[in-house]
């Protein structure tokens, strides 16, 4: 199967994707997290603060702040037991180990490395350890030039006290999904990005995501092997004025990962996963191969589009004010309801105030945008409503700069919505807010090769989290699903003029309390 062809069945035609004579080695399945072994580890500090209301002013961070940081990115938070009934006497036992993120199937295939440069740790770089809460020491050592160059000297990486790589491990959601886990490993990288960079605002860390940079010489330096697992974003972390994405001195000088990788030593390092049966995933392998970048040459930035408006009727919705809310308490409320979600009103300022905060809060530092201009957002939201105080049922565009919701198409879609199902595990019918985020049909393989893909499914995942934030902060719940038909979804906004496509879809709204028995690991 080719990539491209591979590509468009991975998004309008899912069983052409994995074959069908798939089945799931239950017994055989990888761990939802890495552990490496023999080496030496941090621990970090359980007393995490119980609450995350105010942005904090820009402070020089130490080990206890870093640990408080990863644990409200990434951390584990709950631990969870389901129940399946079996024709025989004993019911079957599904354990899963939940974070402040949702991931598909609760799988978790990204990894979290960090270098570091405090005065209570060895400067270097790390693994967090999010089982046992813990930086594991990979490579010691003074890298600022080397991530500089694997970044094309985008970033003045000696102004950072740290860098986060986000990886994904392919094996960790494959054996479940197959080569439909590549789809979801760039939305779970997303939804990633999106908790880190909220959580490093509540910290007072300013941030920046690099989506290009020199793969094989990151992945050098962290000691990952490539065929098992690559990192797809590279998020520096400053306390001090930055330039971000600049022109530096040496931006038009020519670096390639093969020179790179020459200067510093291989590292292997043991790890674990649990899994004794590793099956292949070539369709996987051979995406990554073609997703990577060799010389700082390919770096391209996205040109603005020019705003299509058309004739569209517009609703226009309230001004309320930014939301203020405890991100650490909107974090533990969050819920992904199935049929668990009430048909209830939803009030206009209510939409207001999630759609604005969704999207402006989801601006967000990138080496995708030209610099100094004003950019329309490469994913956007459309919306189907149902019963919303003062706007008429239908299918609509949110515009965010006129902070209005174009009319395209009035009446109940619910129906529709359901039939493209492919699961009926939520009753669209209870939802008020069914949401698509919307993209670039071609995913920017023009102008960004293979890579364009996975980073628009990144930027989806981004704004889903942002979604699923501020819906809890409003006391909503919300299921992110990508089995639905965005064939369907596309003819409902009518984007095919557009060249836009339907990516994921989230219903959004009130939920009745799930009748279970539930603890957390924050005591």
């Amino acid at each position: 199967m080719g990539l491209e062809t591979f590509l468009h069945n991975l998004h309008f035609d899912i069983d052409k994707v994995s074959p069908k004579d798939w089945e799931v080695d239950w017994e055989d399945a990888p761990l939802p997290y890495k552990l490496y072994r023999g080496l030496t580890v941090f621990p970090l500090s359980l007393e995490v603060p119980l609450t995350l209301e105010e942005w904090k002013a820009p402070e020089e961070p130490n080990l206890q702040r870093i640990g408080h940081f990863l644990w409200y990115v990434f951390g584990l938070t709950q631990f969870s037991q389901t129940v399946f009934p079996t024709t025989d006497q004993s019911p079957e036992l599904m354990q899963s180990y939940r974070r402040f993120v949702p991931s598909g199937g609760a799988l978790y295939p990204n990894e979290l490395y960090l270098y570091l440069k405090m005065e209570d740790l060895p400067v270097g770089v790390y693994h967090y350890d999010v089982a046992h809460h813990r930086l594991v020491f990979l490579r010691e050592g003074n890298f600022d030039s080397y991530i500089a160059r694997s970044l094309g000297n985008r970033c003045d990486i000696s102004a950072c006290f740290g860098t986060v790589f986000v990886s994904t491990m392919f094996w960790k959601n494959f054996y479940k999904y197959n080569n439909f886990a590549y789809r979801l490993q760039g939305l779970d990288a997303g939804v990633l990005l999106g908790q880190l960079l909220e959580v490093a605002k509540r910290f007072g860390f300013a941030s920046g995501v690099y989506f290009q940079y020199l793969d094989r010489a990151i992945n050098h330096l962290l000691g990952l092997t490539e065929e098992e697992e690559s990192v797809y974003a590279v998020i520096p972390l400053t306390v001090e004025p930055t330039s971000w994405f600049t022109n530096g001195d040496n931006r038009d000088k020519l670096v390639s990962a093969t020179e790179l990788c020459l200067e510093l030593q291989s590292i292997q390092n043991n790890h674990y996963i649990r899994s004794k049966r590793i099956k292949s995933f070539p369709m996987l392998t051979k995406m990554n191969k073609a997703s990577m970048q060799e010389s700082t040459h390919s770096f391209q930035q996205i040109k603005t589009c020019e705003k299509l408006n058309g004739e569209d009727q517009l609703v226009a919705l309230p001004q309320v004010k930014r939301l203020s809310y405890d991100l650490a308490s909107a974090c533990q409320k969050r819920f992904s309801p199935e049929m668990d979600f009430i048909f209830e009103k939803v009030t206009k300022s209510q939409l207001a105030a999630l759609l604005q905060e969704a999207t402006s809060a989801y601006l967000y530092r990138n080496d995708l945008d030209e610099p100094y201009m004003e950019q329309e957002s490469r994913v956007s939201l459309n919306v189907c409503l149902n019963n919303v105080e003062g706007i008429p049922d239908g299918a609509y565009h949110y515009d965010s700069t006129d902070h209005a919701l174009r009319q395209i198409d009035l009446g109940d879609h619910r129906l529709s919505l359901q039939y493209g199902m492919s699961i009926g595990n939520v009753n669209l019918f209870q939802v008020p807010l069914c949401f698509h985020v919307a993209g670039d049909k071609e995913h920017f393989i023009s102008e960004l090769g293979y890579r364009g893909y996975r980073i628009q499914q990144m930027e989806a995942g981004m704004l889903v989290q942002r979604l699923l934030l501020v819906a809890s902060a409003l006391e909503m719940g919300g299921h992110p699903l990508l089995g639905f038909d965005a064939k369907l979804c596309d003819e409902i906004y009518k984007m095919h003029p557009q060249g836009k496509t339907s990516l994921i879809q989230i219903p959004i709204g009130p939920y009745r309390p799930r009748p279970w028995l539930k603890g957390s690991l924050q005591s």
